[in-house]
């Protein structure tokens, strides 16, 4: 009898455990609005101001809206799976080249991209890495950044509030 109960229960834990872990995948999903109150002018270079994140199995949809000074904006949708796997593209004439991991699974996210862009001197690379974590209990998506242009690296913080009326 104790066999077949710590079995049925162990039975439940095998069923349990993948639903609670795809739950956490859920949280990224939604639209997340970059909190300009935590952002310091950054002048015309283009900043995320919103991004759209959605799930799917091991596959990362995004929308990403990058504004100017301006008033400009520029989106870039990127198709990615969450197993390192690069991809590239063609994003307004220069080459991006993009991949996500699970830095955690279901927690953290790492997403590596480089961009060139082609200018009077030649190729100069733009050299982004996220880390992507979602606090569910106040709505807010934290990305931390390491960029590097011309081997200056700048790291920070952007803080994004989750839209409401959004997954």
């Amino acid at each position: 009898m104790k066999k077949s109960i710590s079995g049925i229960a162990a039975s439940i834990l095998f069923l349990l455990v993948p639903v609670l872990l795809s739950g956490q995948k859920a949280l990224f999903d939604g639209t997340w609005n970059l909190d300009t109150s935590r952002v310091p002018a950054t002048g015309s270079f283009p900043v995320l101001n919103k991004i759209k994140i959605s799930l799917r199995g091991d596959s990362l949809l995004t929308e990403r809206f990058y504004s100017t000074g301006d008033g400009q904006i520029y989106p870039i949708t990127e198709n990615l799976t969450l197993d390192g796997k690069g991809y590239s593209a063609t994003v307004y004439d220069m080459e991006r080249k993009t991949k996500a991991s699970w830095k955690e699974k279901g927690v953290t996210i790492l997403h590596e991209a480089t961009t060139t862009a082609y200018g009077a001197y030649g190729p100069v690379d733009y050299k982004s890495t996220e880390t992507w974590k979602v606090d569910s209990k106040s709505n807010i998506l934290t990305i931390s950044f390491v960029n590097i242009l011309r081997e200056t690296e700048s790291t920070g913080i952007f803080i994004f509030n989750k839209a409401t009326g959004t997954n």
